[in-house]
């Protein structure tokens, strides 16, 4: 699967960016037509700690997977997405 990066405000460094590899590749063992994916990286402009957003595009047949999670860590946040597109992912394959 081809995984495409956009971050604002910040460039990821080599560790986050395995992480993220990594963590997405495993999405393809749930649904096997994933034809790509985006992920938007961000610091978002609040006071408080939960500011790193992470949002998830998997471009499949149909209708593509967007989510989108906030918290305190970009590795957090990317976890947090990866579930939401996992459970997402093996709702769109039984329906199929």
């Amino acid at each position: 699967m081809k995984i495409k990066v956009q971050s604002m405000g910040l460039t990821p460094h080599a560790p986050l960016e395995e992480y993220l590899d990594k963590k997405l590749n495993k999405l393809e063992t749930f649904y096997d037509k994933i034809h790509g994916c985006q992920v938007f990286l961000k610091v978002e402009n609040t006071g408080g700690k939960d500011n790193k957003t992470a949002e998830i595009k998997l471009e499949v047949p149909g209708d593509d997977i967007v989510v989108k999670k906030t918290s305190a860590s970009f590795e957090e946040s990317i976890d947090l997405c990866a579930d939401a597109a996992k459970k997402l992912l093996i709702k769109k394959k039984e329906l199929a």
